[in-house]
């Protein structure tokens, strides 16, 4: 009986994972909820294809559009943050390598080392790589993958493009009395599928993601669907 014991594979590390992770649910579902929304109101308000239709697209633009900026802004300021930390930190090392070598041996001592291994590891990893020790030690980041802004840009406006097609061409494939209640079902099993998607890809409770997706999609969809009825009744 063979004992042999493979290492646990990585592709990347934590924090890109869950940049992509956050950036492709977020637009999937954002897609997905916010579509539907749309195209749910109008189809309560006419029964044309022709406003449901334009109505899906314009929000299935301004929605990739509005989700990639907001991607790209977001995780902009959060890679000068870490830039602007990592020049701080080089600086330092440069004007007073002795204090930063203390301060190292003293946050692996915090860690539980004892002062004796504390002072080895930091001299050890010093001598290394001072900059890239201090830079996961003290400041939680690697200097050699930074959150990328057009990765997750591009992530989000992708994910909110492929579940904003769902409701779109839901809406408009069936006859009109079968409209809404065919895409209600596709939306709400795409949200079963995303919500247990994210749980397991983030190692969180399943049953909890899902329950959260479908419950704030359904009563997106019947927010807009009341109001679709109610502007459709007094414009015709």
């Amino acid at each position: 009986m063979s004992t042999e014991t493979h290492p646990e594979p990585h592709t990347g590390s934590v924090s890109s994972k869950l940049n992509w992770l956050r950036a492709g649910v977020l637009g999937a579902n954002d897609g997905i909820v916010s579509t539907a929304g749309i195209v749910v109101g109008v189809a309560a308000a006419t029964t044309s294809r022709d406003p449901i239709l334009t109505a899906g697209i314009a929000g299935l633009v301004a929605g990739a559009v509005s989700m990639a900026l907001g991607e790209y802004v977001s995780v902009s300021t959060q890679r000068d943050t870490e830039q602007a930390l990592l020049s701080k930190e080089r600086a330092e090392l440069h004007e007073d390598p002795a204090s930063e070598l203390d301060e190292l041996a003293a946050l692996y001592e915090a860690k539980g080392l004892s002062t004796a291994t504390a002072r080895t590891v930091a001299e050890e990893l010093t001598d290394h790589d001072a900059f890239a020790a201090h830079a996961d030690v003290e400041l939680g980041i690697d200097p050699t993958d930074l959150t990328n802004p057009w990765e997750a840009a591009v992530s989000s406006a992708l994910s909110f493009t492929v579940g904003a097609l769902l409701p779109l061409i839901a809406i408009l494939l069936p006859p009109s009395v079968l409209r809404v209640p065919v895409t209600v079902a596709a939306v709400l099993v795409a949200l079963v599928i995303t919500g247990g998607a994210s749980a397991a890809l983030g190692g969180a409770p399943k049953s909890r993601a899902i329950t959260r997706n479908v419950v704030g999609g359904a009563l997106a969809l019947g927010a807009t669907y009341a109001i679709g009825h109610l502007v459709g009744a007094v414009i015709t």
